[in-house]
């Protein structure tokens, strides 16, 4: 019997797309599966904010930023701290990765049709060592459109590919097994579920209607993490983060569930690095809500005051935005699963920004008009709307009645004690009476607007938080938010899937979240922000064009 195609794609997200555009490119027959509805294409993609981490840009060079290929691969090292025998191959993309960055990954995507905003991001700070985990310089370039910009010219080549013939989608069709001809995988079978009309982001049913089996010559994996997975999340937390939360947040769709990555390990792939994971501290409850838990991530900049759940202020350097797992773990150490902001109307103008496509209309829907908007008109519409609400925001003209609200939301035995509260608040005012300071985050701030960027649109200029004048205050309760897996399953440079003796498994690839965005986790421990999408981008590009030689 003839092969139903040259390759079968496994998931519709950003790195299947890009691998079935390679595929397309070269003439092959590819058929892309997906357990959810049409109306999901683009998978997580869509509702990212669309950061990409480059290298040496125009856009860093016109903000008078220094970045170079070298200065980028320290960081990146410094952060994902290879320590493993299995970090070969991770180590391996890592530097393929800067590579890419650094060389033709922003031509090569504005050939395209890929546009950026002008000004460059600056998340994962660090504020350690030269040598430690961080971003030197800032390197998140924010896609014109956010997630749905990036996934665009993707999209569009394959539904003309679709057009000619070359692709087939086939929706509702979950893969529950790899079919092998002794050890070459050769082809997928599976469950046809029932249609659904969803809106796109809500949970579909996992009705069965029929069943499917389909071959071809190579299969590609690109069916994401598991931060919709709870349990498993829970079940490979690492105990170097503490103990896993009572009580998460997502921040993806139900549908990444980790499934594939079971079904693939038992067709001769290797997972390794489970314990590596990416989860944000700084996540509110969606109060429009489209999936189970829906959350999202608050972008902050670096002026909010962080306090744990007793009230105490945590430690140098974790500030807001500076280093996200380092932060989690100090979270998880005091025996609670949530912490606190507290900043004034003057930052969270300045400073507030939601993570997301949805949550920014303004360069989702690329109006300049918008953008200008935001820049000039107050506290964001998105922002504002959480604020008036989100159950996780507290806004009160003074600190006894912030306090009391934080308590009464946090429920049970009242943990904040205002003397503690106000101590932490007016000590840290104090040093804003003169241009140096003892306190880091004081120093860290006025550093910070040095460079244009933030000083234009990202920070607020350093105020004192108890001065009416500046208020009101605002309270912010921060839930643990579910987002990436960093491991994943082992893969050499053309993306295809290694068996625990090292070799591949002939006719499987993996890409993207699933192959930990490269290697089984080119990210190592920790991430520098703008690397998930690129990630996808840059696995799917390799296994699309390594599985064109099939046949």
């Amino acid at each position: 019997m003839p092969d139903d195609a040259d390759v079968i794609v496994v998931g519709t997200g950003l790195a299947g797309l890009v691998a079935a555009a390679e595929l397309a490119e070269a003439g092959k027959k590819t058929i892309i599966l997906d357990q959810e509805p049409e109306q999901s294409l683009g998978g997580q993609a869509f509702w990212s904010f669309g950061g990409l981490f480059l290298v040496d840009s125009p856009e860093q060079r016109r903000m008078r930023i220094r970045d170079s290929h070298d200065l980028a691969l320290e960081d990146w090292l410094g952060t994902a701290a290879f320590d493993r025998p299995e970090d070969f191959w991770p180590r391996r993309w890592a530097e393929a990765y800067i590579g890419f960055a650094a060389g033709e990954k922003r031509s090569w995507l504005i050939e395209r049709g890929i546009k950026f905003f002008p000004v460059v991001g600056w998340a994962e700070r660090g504020g350690g060592n030269a040598v430690g985990p961080g971003n030197s310089v800032p390197r998140f370039h924010i896609t014109w459109g956010t997630g749905p910009g990036v996934l665009e010219p993707f999209v569009q080549r394959v539904r003309e590919a679709e057009s000619q013939g070359l692709i087939r989608f086939k929706f509702r069709h979950r893969v529950n097994e790899l079919l092998r001809a002794g050890a070459v995988v050769t082809g997928v079978r599976g469950d046809i579920l029932a249609p659904s009309d969803v809106e796109r982001g809500r949970k579909s049913s996992r009705d069965i209607s029929g069943d499917f089996e389909l071959k071809a010559q190579a299969v590609i994996v690109a069916s994401g993490g598991i931060g919709a997975n709870h349990e498993l999340v829970r079940k490979n937390w690492p105990q170097r983060l503490g103990a896993p939360p009572r009580r998460m947040i997502s921040g993806v769709p139900d549908h990444v569930d980790g499934r594939m990555l079971a079904i693939t390990e038992e067709a001769g792939g290797r997972v390794i690095n489970r314990d590596r994971m990416w989860h944000y501290v700084e996540g509110i409850k969606n109060w429009a809500p489209l999936w189970t838990g829906h959350g999202i991530r608050i972008l902050p900049g670096p002026s909010s005051l962080w306090l744990d759940a007793r009230g105490k202020r945590l430690p140098v350097p974790l500030y807001p935005g500076f280093d996200t797992l380092g932060t989690l773990s100090h979270i998880m150490a005091t025996g609670f699963d949530y912490s606190w902001f507290i900043l004034t109307k003057k930052i969270i103008q300045k400073e507030f920004a939601l993570s997301g496509s949805e949550q920014n209309p303004d360069l989702t829907g690329k109006s300049w008009r918008q953008v200008l908007g935001r820049a000039t008109s107050g506290i964001p519409g998105p922002v504002k709307a959480f604020m008036e609400k989100g159950e996780d925001f507290i806004v009160e003209p003074d600190l006894p009645a912030l306090v009391a609200r934080m308590n009464a939301l946090a429920g049970g035995e009242p943990l904040l004690e205002l003397a503690q509260v106000e101590r932490e608040i007016r000590a840290r005012d104090r040093q804003l009476d003169n241009p140096f300071s003892k306190d880091m985050q004081i120093t860290a701030l006025r550093g910070a607007r040095a460079y244009l960027g933030d000083k234009l649109i990202r920070m607020a200029r350093p105020h004192k938080m108890l001065d009416p004048a500046n208020g009101p205050l605002i309270a912010v309760r921060l839930n643990i938010l579910t987002r990436k897996t960093l491991g994943g399953l082992q893969t050499d440079l053309d993306s295809r899937v290694l068996d625990a003796d090292g070799q591949p498994v002939e006719g499987l690839y993996a890409v993207g979240e699933v192959s930990g965005f490269g290697g089984g986790g080119m990210h190592g421990y920790a991430a520098l922000e703008g690397t998930f999408l690129g990630g996808c981008i840059f696995s799917g590009r390799s296994a699309g064009r390594a599985a064109r030689t099939v046949g």
